[in-house]
This record gives structure tokens, C-alpha cells and sequence, in this order.
């Protein structure tokens, strides 16, 4: 896959220190992957989830290091890219607010 703003992940490593090696991995994996869609996700990230925002836009939630932070993407299957949209830790994914902004 085509991962696009891959520079962010440094910059929420640099945030978050302790999800650096984890955000590290989903990246090697991801850049290797051939996902064609959610199912197939679910075969490398078991705990990866859809979600359909008021937009309309399908964003595709990764869990990192274990349920302590959530990785935003927007993954365009057909082109094989992955767009990086946020990063939050898991209380401010729980308020829902980037729903709101994505």
C-alpha cells in the first residue's frame, strides 16, 4: 500500500512516545500489505473497524499498542492507498469529536 502523510506517525511517535515502535510496525506492515478491502484488514488487524462519518467518508480505525491510542485512515482499496487522517488516544477517540472534523 501507498501510505500518504507518513511523516505524521513521527510526529505522534515524537507526542506519544510510548506508541513509537507500535506505530513503527503498523507502518512496515502496511506499506506491505495488498489489503482490497475491510475483511481483508481484519486478517492482519483483527480489531480494525469501519467507521461511516456524517460526511459520508468511510474511516478505517486501527487500534495501537493494544487499545491505548487509535490510528484514523481513509483507505482507498482500488489504488492501494492509505491516507493517515489523525491519531488520538483512546479517551479522546471515546468523545467522538473527530467525527466531527474528519
Amino acid at each position: 500500500m501507498i501510505i500518504l502523510h507518513a511523516p505524521r506517525l513521527d510526529e505522534y511517535a515524537a507526542k506519544h512516545a510510548g506508541a513509537a515502535s507500535a506505530l513503527s510496525a503498523w507502518l512496515n506492515v502496511a506499506r506491505h500489505a495488498q489489503w482490497r478491502n475491510l475483511m481483508e484488514v481484519r486478517q492482519t488487524y483483527a480489531h480494525a473497524d469501519a467507521a461511516k462519518l456524517p460526511s459520508g467518508r468511510i474511516v478505517t480505525v486501527f487500534n495501537i499498542k493494544g487499545n491505548h491510542y487509535r490510528l484514523l485512515t481513509a483507505i482507498d482499496y482500488p489504488m492501494a492507498v492509505v491516507n493517515i487522517l489523525g491519531f488520538l488516544t483512546h479517551a479522546e477517540y471515546a468523545k467522538e469529536k473527530w467525527k466531527e472534523i474528519l
